[in-house]
């Protein structure tokens, strides 16, 4: 059964609750939340903050003050309701498509993750596992044909290559997962296992690859996740047989991250802000391009910020080490992808009609470094949700060029 096209009043779900009043310096924070009024097809949603009580377990006596609770009840430290309905939803169906990988050990001394803000502690669904990190992947395609990794860029999911994943499938052995902190993959509290840096992204990234158990493949990574993937195919460039990067940041001015996600770094706003499902996803992924979300889309998308806060810290700690690190790592990725001893098939595609990084310069620095350019006029930074049968397609043809020659 389809899901109606409704949203939720958005709240704080079993936030938070102590046994002392909220300051009154924080409480003036949230006032311009209460009052925030944001459009949602087709309706307007009203914010309104409950605090609401919540026990680890209802029977045990010794109260605790988590801020998750129960999935059917709403478990985030958001601005949400909790699961936005009982009837099945594209966000369901998406997950059956999919598996969980472990991979990538958890670090850390193993203590309960505690929020950022308050310090209280975390229920279930914001602690990690006890070993190794769990990742959603969706896999499409005979795995006798050559894998293609699809990567989602920041900030995204695995669902974004929705549209490509059928297309590809058809030829190859299509493989998109989410990152850690992102969709349906684990999403540590930053201090409890993973830092969210970009370093980290870069070890993990090997450790899930390794684990899918492919020698020969090819990559595919859209946006600000670009730089990570460049660093990682750097070091195994003998088991890849083609690069593609979607709207990569390539110059010293894509190094910057955009006002609609550098706030999230901002110091106690950004974790705020991170919890609101519509700034989190909907914003992000629209005011960057011409892409026109659904509202069942839409959902699928907000999902991890309406059930749990843990996506919320997550999107705040990598703004904060994408707004420290990306620099470095844009110039890393200039350095390796222009020296003469990269030799890996290396394609850019890039969407024109992105509003995040501007496309002077793109042209002259695939001339020089001799990698291929294909643009897409019709497609924004995320091309994949704008041009998606096209961009898989297009991704066919060069692999399959590749493997002739």
């Amino acid at each position: 059964m389809a899901v109606q096209a409704k949203t939720p009043s958005l709240h704080f779900s079993h936030t938070f609750h102590s046994p002392s009043p909220m300051p009154a310096s924080l409480s003036l924070l949230f006032e311009p939340l209460r009052s925030m009024s944001v459009a949602s097809k087709p309706q307007r949603i009203r914010k309104s903050l409950e605090l609401v009580t919540c026990k680890s377990n209802p029977n045990e006596n010794k109260q605790d003050y988590l801020i998750d609770a129960p999935e059917s009840v709403g478990d985030g430290f958001s601005f949400s309701g909790g699961k936005y309905s009982d009837e099945p939803s594209q966000s369901d169906e998406w997950f059956k498509k999919g598996k969980m990988v472990r991979a990538h050990g958890v670090a850390g001394s193993g203590e309960k993750a505690k929020d950022p803000i308050f310090g209280l502690t975390m229920g279930v669904s914001s602690q990690t596992s006890a070993d190794v990190f769990r990742w959603f992947c969706v896999e499409s395609g005979s795995a006798d044909k050559h894998p293609v990794i699809l990567i989602h860029g920041f900030p995204s999911q695995a669902y974004s290559y929705r549209k490509v994943l059928p297309v590809l499938s058809k030829d190859y052995h299509a493989i998109t997962f989410d990152w850690l902190g992102f969709g349906f993959s684990d999403k540590p509290q930053p201090g409890y296992g993973f830092d969210y840096t970009l370093g980290e992204y870069v070890s993990s990234l090997e450790s899930l690859i390794n684990e899918l158990a492919i020698s020969k493949f090819s990559l595919v990574v859209q946006g600000y996740f670009s730089p990570v993937v460049v660093k990682y195919a750097l070091r195994h460039q003998e088991k890849l047989n083609n690069l593609i990067l979607l709207n990569p940041p390539l110059t010293a001015k894509h190094a910057n991250l955009p006002s609609t996600l550098s706030i999230f770094s901002n110091f106690l706003l950004g974790e705020i802000f991170a919890q609101d499902p519509l700034r989190a996803s909907d914003k992000a992924l629209t005011s960057c391009g011409p892409y026109k979300m659904k509202e069942d889309d839409a959902m699928v998308y907000r999902r991890p910020y309406l059930t749990s806060g843990s996506s919320g810290f997550a999107l705040n700690a990598i703004s904060r080490a994408m707004k420290k690190e990306l620099k470095t790592y844009v110039e890393d990725m200039q350095m390796i992808l222009t020296d003469k001893n990269w030799n890996v098939q290396t394609t850019v595609f890039w969407g024109q009609r992105d509003c995040w990084l501007n496309y002077d310069g793109v042209e002259d620095f695939c001339k020089d470094s001799n990698h291929k350019l294909v643009e897409l006029p019709m497609a924004g930074h995320h091309v994949q949700e704008d041009r998606g049968e096209e961009l898989g397609q297009l991704i066919s043809k060069v692999i399959r060029k590749r493997s002739q020659i």
